[in-house]
């Protein structure tokens, strides 16, 4: 196949047709690791996102991808070979059994609203379809599994929202970023009787990963976490399991906060913030307080770190509770 696609191939928006020079084509290794890091910090003042990745970052995101191969599964758009926008697809499959199909786009702010995105997206979706297309003739899906196609997006991402409503996309779940202002009068709360936070090693890895799958499973969208997902955690230059606080009864993994400081974020937005996050207890640990006594010992942590606020990701509609959860 050749790296470079004609651009009749995949421009479905006439007003991309106009733009002089314009060309789509594969992804050409490790070269546009730079292209898609200059992509993604060029969108994030206009998005209102937060952005800090590195080079460092993105090479070490796409050397641990799952179900996602960059030279089927990315499109890039270049103007007078100058890369603007690209796209990249991948697919997980539920708890449930839904097969789900994610995307992700990005377009320079200066070169939206001229059908490029609307061209990434169309790509996306076909090349999703025909994946699932595929897994179900291979009987590697039943053919009777519902799939979706799903994209993360941000209320501050106005062009992006708008492009997926003409689409058809409907939002069907919100989730919040929470932040502690500060670390202060952080409470001492008590772990279950017969459980013990003990030193992370190298060992424990795998059997982190399988008790974090275990007790997220009856979340809604559960999706097992791939083990190339930790390895990409593990191999992250932040990467300190010194934070993290894992709770154990005997030989079993009870709950966990798997708690990181992302340096660079900090140094770029001029503050010291660390991050509680993956926080979960297994079924038979809830309802004990588990996961109140592993916050506020990892918030305890962050702060000996030097940190001066906590922040967290969280599903708006949790079935655990965990938004009031997080509120003390």
């Amino acid at each position: 196949m050749s790296n470079n696609i004609e651009v009749s191939n995949w421009i479905t928006d006439y007003r991309a047709r106009q733009i002089a020079g314009i060309q789509f084509r594969r992804f050409q290794g490790e070269a546009d690791y730079q292209n898609m890091l200059e992509i993604i910090l060029g969108c994030a003042k206009t998005d209102g996102l937060e952005r800090a990745e590195t080079l460092e970052d993105i090479v070490n995101t796409y050397t641990h991808l799952h179900h996602s191969d960059p030279a089927t599964d990315m499109l890039f758009v270049e103007i007078d070979g100058i890369a603007v926008g690209y796209s990249r697809t991948w697919w997980e499959v539920e708890g449930s059994g839904q097969w789900v199909g994610f995307q992700v786009g990005n377009v320079l702010p200066e070169w939206r609203r001229r059908g490029i995105g609307s061209s990434l997206l169309n790509f996306n979706e076909e090349r999703l379809h025909h994946i699932a297309r595929q897994l179900k003739d291979n009987g590697e899906l039943p053919s009777n599994a519902p799939c979706v196609l799903d994209n993360f997006v941000s209320s501050t991402e106005v062009d992006r929202i708008n492009l997926l409503e003409r689409r058809g996309y409907k939002p069907v779940r919100y989730a919040f970023e929470m932040v502690r202002p500060d670390l202060e009068n952080i409470p001492d709360l008590p772990l279950p009787e017969g459980v013990e936070v003990r030193p992370v090693i190298p060992e424990h890895m795998r059997l982190i990963w399988e008790a974090s799958n275990e007790a997220f499973r009856d979340h809604w969208g559960y999706i097992p976490d791939p083990w190339e997902a930790y390895q990409q955690m593990i191999s992250d230059p932040d990467h300190d399991p010194r934070l993290w606080r894992v709770a154990w009864q005997g030989d079993q993994i009870a709950g966990m906060v798997l708690s990181f400081i992302n340096k660079d974020e900090n140094s770029k937005f001029g503050r010291r913030r660390g991050y509680t996050e993956n926080i979960c207890v297994r079924r038979s640990w809830r309802h004990q307080g588990l996961a109140k006594a592993l916050i506020a010992r990892s918030l305890q942590a962050l702060k000996e770190r030097g940190m001066t606020e906590a922040g967290l990701g969280v599903d708006a509609e949790n079935i655990s509770g965990a938004l009031s959860l997080y509120q003390f």
